[in-house]
């Protein structure tokens, strides 16, 4: 087993074990890697630093992955915990979603999902009340 320290895109670290550095290569090169913080698939080994303990003395037990480590983190997991919580997820229907409540053809609720940069801007420019969220969805199958 082999421990490496991972940052994301945006800039989030976070440790991982893999069961080999080849492990690691076949899942970052499959893109089956993201930041356990908020999501992103753009994640790839962060500078580290070695690990080394004289004998007998023991390390303080690593953070665990689904610990947020910054105020921020903090933050925006409980963001998303929120916005998971309280909405409905609708994927990659959001836009057309969205646009059906604002225009009456669908009953008003929260949702959250994915939209690229042209649906979110006719959106937007339509007068539909929406917002990025900071974070990328985690996909739910339904």
């Amino acid at each position: 087993m082999i421990s490496y320290t991972l940052r994301c895109d945006q800039g989030h670290d976070f440790d991982s074990w893999f069961q080999s550095a080849s492990a690691y290569d076949a899942l970052e090169k499959a893109g089956h890697l993201s930041c356990a913080v908020c999501g992103s698939a753009s994640v790839g080994k962060a500078v580290m630093a070695p690990r080394i303990t004289k004998g007998g003395e023991t390390n303080a037990a690593p953070m665990a992955l689904s610990a947020p480590g910054s105020d921020a983190e903090k933050a925006l997991a409980e963001m998303r915990q929120k916005v998971e919580e309280n909405s409905d997820y609708v994927g990659d229907k959001f836009a057309d979603e969205a646009r059906a409540m604002h225009l009456g053809d669908a009953p008003e609720r929260s949702i959250y999902g994915e939209a690229n940069l042209q649906q979110a801007k006719a959106l937007v420019d339509d007068g539909v009340p929406v917002m990025p969220l900071p974070f990328k969805p985690k996909k739910k199958l339904s």
